[in-house]
């Protein structure tokens, strides 16, 4: 560009238009028509410091506008247009056309018409180059034609598709293969792909996919990620920038690599046959170390040695532990503080009794949430159905007592009475199949003793064993000689102590 300020400049300090045009590289003519120029719309020399030598030319020559004081089209309307199916630029311009004439102005011919699209197109297009720091960023993505599997029984042919995690800085790579694009597998090739890099960067830019984003929940200005996601994401301390829809170019990287990965991996594996997942991932890895260690086209080093050397020693440690993926249910607490998941039981506090609680279930824990606050964690059981996974702390307070008496602590108790009620308790603990089908009963001379005394307990036992060695909640139940009697109430049997008046 014609350096205008220096000439207008140089002109200040009495240099005459030869040595002008010596100093800055142009002709006298052109130093001739400059001076011309700025005499005419009164510019001199000293300029502001904004005044550039674009900002001149436009003022002093001005370029040619004769073909734009014909009315423009409206260039978002186009835009959008072309968009939608059967859209095309002769019938917009058609259309152009005949809004011209009806507002009596001139449209421009269908060449300009098309100039004009095309350079509003370039602006749009405009990109911007944004350098990337080591350790500072991971982009993914499924690549878009898949592998394919053959049944070595059947013959059948299966697809595997091919997940694709590039860091941007070294363009180190990291591709696998998975029989589907679920949830699970999208969770297991992020943290496949983590302990492959050795460890994790603060962000990462992912697809706009349905295993990334809940599109229900996201809107134009906010995104939504899917929940198991975004768990994923607090484990590795990272944060997840989902990719606008139709926007390769919010992740330029892992784009360029898939075209490229297609042609280095994919392609060079099209003659090749394979039978299982693990054959098809063993070649896939021999392959990615091939194209990992090949030196960049213009560049001494490799993505091996650019991820070695300045990447690597920057990322983020892994965690201690690799994420586990987790599954999310609904269920309702029933009356006995219990929620039902897989045909197993786990106890939440009593007092969120026939609430809807979130599940989250792992293959080691199962967490139950209220309101997004967590309120009970188990280990998960398995094995035989109908198992109960209860923490006492959940029970109710006079459940919590019953659970703290057994068949020795009945015992002790019974002993501290007398020797009486000792042998009655002991004729009751012995009376069932198991021993704890008598806890209650036992519970009810234990209330027995708290209503009346032990000293009427122990009294009451002595009559019982006046006619039978071994009394029951079944025997000795009714004798018209004893004038009151105390009751215990069990799941299926009426015990009655007689008590003297006394």
């Amino acid at each position: 560009m014609t350096k205008y300020r220096e000439i207008l400049r140089l002109q200040s300090l009495g240099f005459s238009e030869r040595n002008i045009a010596q100093s800055c590289g142009v002709s006298r003519n052109t130093v001739a028509k400059v001076l011309k120029k700025v005499a005419e719309i009164n510019i001199s020399w000293p300029l502001d410091f904004d005044m550039t030598d674009s900002a001149l030319e436009e003022l002093m020559f001005p370029k040619d506008m004769s073909a734009t004081n014909k009315r423009m089209p409206d260039f978002n309307y186009i835009r959008k247009e072309l968009l939608r199916n059967g859209g095309n630029k002769k019938l917009l311009w058609v259309e152009y056309c005949e809004e011209c004439r009806m507002s009596n102005e001139e449209p421009l011919m269908y060449s300009q018409f098309c100039y004009y699209i095309q350079k509003d197109e370039e602006k749009r297009r405009a990109t911007m180059h944004i350098p990337r720091k080591p350790g500072e960023q991971i982009e993914v993505d499924w690549a878009g034609d898949p592998a394919h599997i053959i049944d070595p029984d059947t013959g059948e042919t299966t697809e595997a598709w091919i997940f694709v995690g590039v860091l941007t800085y070294s363009q180190y790579a990291f591709v696998k293969a998975y029989m589907n694009e679920k949830t699970s597998n999208w969770i297991k090739a992020h943290v496949q792909m983590f302990d492959f890099f050795g460890g994790v960067t603060p962000m990462l830019v992912s697809d706009n996919c349905t295993t990334a984003v809940n599109h229900e929940k996201s809107d134009w200005y906010t995104t939504s990620l899917n929940t198991t996601y975004h768990e994923m994401a607090e484990h590795y301390n990272l944060a997840i920038i989902p990719a606008r829809v139709r926007k390769p170019k919010d992740k330029p990287n892992v784009e360029g690599s898939v075209g490229k990965i297609s042609t280095w991996i994919t392609a060079a594996l099209r003659n090749e046959q394979f039978f299982s997942l693990a054959e098809l991932n063993d070649s896939i890895r021999e392959k990615l170390n091939a194209y990992n260690a090949r030196k960049f086209p213009k560049k001494e080093c490799s993505r091996l040695s650019l991820f070695l050397g300045e990447e690597m020693p920057l990322l983020a440690p892994l965690p201690a532990t690799p994420f586990e993926l987790a599954e999310w249910k609904q269920a309702t607490v029933q009356f006995n503080y219990h929620i039902a998941v897989d045909k197993m039981y786990y106890s939440v506090p009593y007092q969120y009794i026939k609430n809807k609680v979130d599940v989250r279930i792992t293959d080691t824990t199962v967490e139950i949430f209220y309101n997004h606050n967590r309120i009970a964690s188990h280990r998960r059981l398995h094995g035989r159905s109908g198992q109960y996974s209860t923490v006492t702390e959940h029970m109710p307070q006079e459940h919590q007592k019953y659970l703290e008496w057994n068949g020795d602590r009945f015992r002790k108790w019974a002993d501290s009475i007398g020797i009486n009620t000792s042998k009655v308790v002991d004729a009751i603990l012995t009376s069932g199949r198991v021993e704890q089908q008598s806890y209650r009963s036992c519970m009810g001379l234990l209330k027995l003793a708290e209503k009346y005394s032990p000293e009427k307990l122990e009294q009451v036992c002595a009559k019982a064993l006046s006619y039978s060695a071994k009394p029951s909640y079944k025997s000795h139940l009714c004798k018209s000689e004893i004038s009151n009697f105390a009751y215990s109430i069990t799941n299926k049997y009426i015990l009655r102590f007689y008590i003297s008046v006394n």
